[in-house]
């Protein structure tokens, strides 16, 4: 059975810059205190798979980049 290593993301929803979080063992737990990011961690295993807007908890996609201003993309 396969399992995820580590979880890179940049710029999504409470991540800010490029981050990196693992190692990741085949049972991991995510915990911590409240607003610590563990629901948009697992968002982002969410988005990757192909998970609908509406579970992401966000009204539009552009509402996953951190801090990007609205209808506003650097390229």
């Amino acid at each position: 059975m396969g399992y995820l290593k580590y979880i890179e993301v940049e710029n999504f929803k409470s991540y800010r810059g490029r981050q990196i979080i693992g190692p990741l063992k085949p049972f991991t737990a995510i915990i911590g205190p409240n607003g610590s990011g563990k629901s948009n961690f697992m968002d982002a295993i969410s988005f990757v798979l192909g998970e609908k807007q509406k579970q992401l908890r966000v009204k539009r996609f552009s509402d996953l980049i951190h801090g990007a201003p609205i209808g506003i993309l650097e390229k």
